[in-house]
Parts: structure tokens; sequence; C-alpha cells
């Protein structure tokens, strides 16, 4: 049922408005200090931007519920097994 539910979207695809809106969504969500780079916002989207082209971040797209998150390996591989134990149930 999980699959196909889910997909990567490749940063480089989308509009950079969509993307520095989706970049600045998860600064807020993760509750990063925004003074902390001395650029503000700014400054923490070029650095999360750096930390896509190092896959280190991921954009995934939620065809259920038509929402796309910004997430870390490490929240999309628990996100992921949270997916399994609540279909396995």
């Amino acid at each position: 049922m999980g699959d196909g539910r889910f997909i990567e979207v490749p940063y480089r695809m989308l509009p950079g408005e969509t993307l520095d809106g989706l970049l600045e969504a998860f600064v807020t969500r993760q509750g990063y200090d925004t003074t902390d780079t001395g650029e503000g916002m700014r400054g923490w989207v070029m650095e999360l931007k750096c930390q896509l082209a190092r896959g280190e971040l991921l954009i995934v797209h939620d065809l259920r519920t038509e929402s796309t998150e910004v997430m870390t390996l490490a929240q999309w591989r628990a996100f992921g097994r949270d997916l399994a134990d609540d279909e396995e149930g």
C-alpha cells in the first residue's frame, strides 16, 4: 500500500521560489535560530541547498496528502519505518 505514495523530487527541478519556500518552512519547523548565520533565513536556505546538493536532505512529495516536505535522511528513514509499522498493524 505504501509503495508509490511518496516520490522523491529532485530539488533542481523545482522553481527557485518554490524551493526557497520549502526550505524556509523546514527551517521554521525545525526551530533553527535564524540569528545563527548572520544572514538570517537566507543564510539557512543557502546552507540547506548545500545539504541538498550533498544528498543529506531530500524533498519528498506525498501523493495522498498532496504535500511536499523537506526531510533529512534520518527523518526519511524513521518516517519509512513508521509507515511500515502502521501498515503492518
